[in-house]
């Protein structure tokens, strides 16, 4: 049987629409993915290639040259009379924040692995990102047409180093070059794909692989009746689990964040492609699956049902400059958007003018006279807004909590080659700190130097490359440095302060008695143990606001403080002259002298780094490690090729592509996630604060 699908017309419930996002390490597919879900669904006529620059999501330059996603690009298609609307994530570290903002505003997501690294360090990261939103995920097995791809070995590696629950629901066709389909474990079909062809026969499953397509099933359905209560009671009735009930378990279980759907395939093949859009359908949430959006107004926490006739709620997580204008993205979490309607910014107060409503296709727009709950839309006419803001009904104001931030880590010096280009430079900067917010822009007070930080190398030079190309503008860049921070060891208790100051009139007078110690899970903490009214309420404030102002330079090399957590233990006021000023400015005084007497570290930013070299090439390759004060903490060799896993100063990892590709003779790649923050050396520290 021959099946050739096309997508069929769409409802407007929100029980018909998916949002979902594909996360992955860097290369394992995620855009071919995305390529060939929209070739399959007819929202293209032509599949476009990733090293040939012609996908629809890598529309930017830079992607195209680069051959990786660098920018978070939504696309939205129909499938089966349901309309997915679709977010093709960056897998490079360097670009984490873009996952981060997608994740916040996503249903469900697919994450993808290849068939032969299975779970790779970038895998693993996302994976921790989708957990800290509760994001069910399906996943992908990809590129099993690949030499030395093995489903069992991937599946192996989601259980051990995601500890997740696999749930395979295919068993491939052939492997490596021979792979040419899968088998349906739930309904014990087989599902071919015939060289040149786009789509795919159904038949019966091949009697070589009937006895492993049994034993695979069985193992299923133990697995699910393990977990899901329902499913045990049928399994210990009937020794077997139902189609009906199998596929209802699998969405709970998935939907309860218990189990992840296995799906296997090759993308550049185009194989598997039209199974897993049935499963995102099947398995993933629709808006109405999930719970009441929650959020804040006068204080107290509200609830807003995705429902089109709710008040209007929503959530920007993206923001971008067009030729046609400035382009805002929302996911609509509650009530309807149209056109002309003016909407509050919960943040600031602030009343915006929608001017067009947009169906966003990677880099074309579809105009649209309204947007509904469950939706993910662009605006243009928003002057203000930032990723992060709520945007809602003037008379039902809600404030959502927006996406975490990453801390920038490693800075550099820019400043425009000709001096007629200063403005512009300012302007451009301004642009990409609005557009991604994890890019931060500040002026050195002691260099006068404009400084850009961002989460990396790469992240800094995809920077700077937009600045010369969109805006027209040379640039010198300086050499990369890196965000240090400062740490309390060991604190002080009992510090006095006295802030007293008369110059006529009304003085200031602010007394305060704090408590300094070590915050081990880092940050800052701030408490307060005064009793009796000694120090008002409001003057607790203050001073909790004036120690976070001194956290800004701490007492080694001006770097910021973290790790560190105050308590005000007593204090006294003045009848006249004590104010929220006052103890505001005897907290920060304050806090920069108990530092002063405190014993204080230096923190460095640390990256786990993953290097994949030839195994003759390993030895130059640790020592090399070592003498970046690398500390190993795996290494395996498969095939020739050695991997090993170590933790590396951020600072000495500048230049290391260059090295490792000479060591190599060009064949050893390495990718890297954060680690913890980790001491700088004495010896370090010395030569940074120059002692």
């Amino acid at each position: 049987m021959r099946t050739n699908r096309r997508p069929l017309a769409t409802t407007s419930s929100t029980t018909t629409v998916r949002n979902l996002g594909i996360l992955a390490h860097v290369d394992a597919g995620k855009t071919t993915i995305t390529e060939r879900i929209l070739f399959a669904t007819g929202t293209i006529h032509k599949r476009g290639e990733v090293h040939d620059g012609t996908t629809v999501t890598d529309f930017d330059a830079q992607e195209r040259d680069r051959g990786i996603t660098i920018f978070a690009a939504a696309v939205s298609c129909t499938w089966s009379g349901h309309r997915v609307n679709l977010i093709d994530t960056p897998g490079h570290v360097d670009f984490s924040d873009e996952v981060e903002r997608s994740l916040r505003v996503l249903d469900g997501a697919v994450a993808v692995f290849d068939a032969v690294a299975g779970v790779e360090p970038q895998s693993e990261s996302v994976w921790r990102q989708a957990d800290r939103y509760g994001v069910p995920r399906i996943a992908f097995v990809n590129k099993l047409d690949r030499a030395g791809a093995d489903l069992d070995t991937a599946v192996a590696s989601i259980r051990e180093r995601l500890g997740a629950v696999p749930l395979v629901v295919q068993l491939p066709i052939g492997r490596e070059d021979g792979f040419t389909g899968v088998v349906d474990l739930l309904r014990m079909r087989a599902l071919l794909w015939r060289a040149g062809s786009d789509t795919y026969e159904t038949g019966p499953v091949p009697e070589e692989l009937r006895a492993e397509a049994d034993l695979r099933r069985r193992q299923l359905e133990e697995t699910v009746a393990e977990l899901h209560a329902d499913a045990l009671e049928e399994f210990c009735a009937t020794s077997a689990l139902s189609g009906p009930t199998l596929a209802r378990a699998l969405r709970e279980l998935t939907l309860g964040g218990h189990g992840v759907v296995v799906l296997c395939g090759s993308a550049y093949r185009n194989r598997g492609i039209e199974p897993l859009l049935d499963a995102v359908l099947a398995y993933l949430p629709s808006p109405a699956d999930m719970p009441p959006v929650r959020g804040t107004a006068d204080g107290a926490e509200q609830e807003r049902a995705p429902e089109p006739e709710a008040p209007f709620a929503a959530l920007a997580f993206k923001v971008t400059a067009t030729a046609t204008g400035r382009l805002t993205y929302l996911r609509v979490y509650a009530g309807t958007l149209r056109r002309g309607e003016s909407v509050l910014d919960a943040g600031t107060g602030r009343t915006e003018r929608i001017g067009r409503i947009l169906r966003v296709q990677a880099d074309r727009h579809e105009e649209r006279e309204e947007a509904v709950a469950g939706d993910i839309v662009a605006v243009v006419g928003l002057k203000a807004v930032r990723a992060g803001t709520t945007l809602c009904a003037p008379g039902a104001p809600l404030l959502l909590e927006p996406p975490s931030v990453a801390d920038p880590v490693v800075s550099v010096a820019v400043e425009a080659r000709r001096g007629t280009d200063t403005g512009r430079l300012a302007s451009a900067l301004a642009r990409l700190a609005e557009e991604d917010p994890s890019l931060a822009v500040r002026s050195d007070p002691e260099t006068g130097q404009t400084v850009l930080s961002g989460l990396g190398e790469l992240h800094l030079e995809v920077a700077v490359e937009k600045i010369r190309r969109g805006h027209g503008v040379e640039v010198v860049v300086g050499r990369p440095q890196v965000s240090y921070r400062e740490t309390v060891v060991r604190g002080v208790t009992g510090l006095v302060y006295r802030h007293v100051k008369q110059e006529g009139g009304a003085g200031q007078f602010a007394h305060v008695v704090l408590d300094v110690e070590p915050l081990e899970e880092g940050g800052f903490a701030f408490g307060s143990t005064v009793t009796g009214g000694r120090v008002p309420q409001e003057y607790v404030r203050a001073v909790d606001a004036g120690c976070r102002d001194a956290l800004a330079e701490g007492p080694l090399g001006g770097y910021p403080v973290t790790g560190v957590r105050v308590t005000l233990t007593d204090g006294a006021t003045h009848s006249k002259d004590s104010s929220e000023m006052a103890f505001r400015t005897a907290g920060r005084f304050a806090l920069r002298e108990a530092l002063r007497a405190s014993t204080v570290e230096l923190l460095e930013p640390v990256v786990e780094v993953t290097v994949t070299v030839p195994e003759e090439a390993v030895g130059g390759v640790l020592g090399d490690l070592a003498a970046r004060r690398g500390r190993v903490s795996g290494s395996t060799t498969q095939a020739g090729t050695a991997v090993v896993t170590a933790a590396v100063p951020l600072a000495e990892l500048f230049g290391y592509a260059s090295r490792l590709r000479g060591r190599t003779q060009g064949r050893g790649t390495f990718t890297t996630r954060p680690a913890a923050p980790a001491p700088v050396p004495p010896s370090v520290t010395a030569t940074l604060l120059g002692r």
